[in-house]
């Protein structure tokens, strides 16, 4: 045995080691990100939903909820516009992952004909 070939398994083992541990890392930063994407979408979207539930009382009662619910759920509230009985907000979250900053918009409005008495 002439010893040429002496440790080829262990540098093997060792790329193979390092490719895994690499496709694991993105793998679990992708999921991370589509988390915090979600978390964003869903801050978004209750605070649209609080939002329009008190659209008749105008857009600063209105915007006020939705920055509360947005806040309490991780999230900053970037825009808030009232369009008659229509909220759209834009919801904020800083990511963990990057340095980056994930944005999310959501409408609401009333699920009734606002000009109708909700019995």
């Amino acid at each position: 045995m002439r010893g040429g070939d002496t440790g080829a398994g262990t540098a093997g083992s060792v790329s193979v080691c390092l490719v895994l541990m690499f496709l694991t890392y993105a793998v679990l930063t992708g999921a991370g990100l589509v988390l915090e994407r979600e978390r964003v979408g869903t801050a978004a979207d209750l605070a649209a939903l609080a939002a329009a539930t008190r659209a008749h009382q105008g857009p600063e009662a209105a915007c006020a909820v939705a920055v509360d619910t947005a806040s309490a759920n991780g999230a900053d509230l970037d825009d808030c516009v009232l369009d008659l009985h229509t909220v759209t907000v834009t919801a904020a979250l800083p990511s963990s992952l990057f340095p980056m900053t994930l944005r999310a918009v959501a409408r609401a409005g009333p699920a009734h004909d606002p000009t109708e008495e909700v019995e």
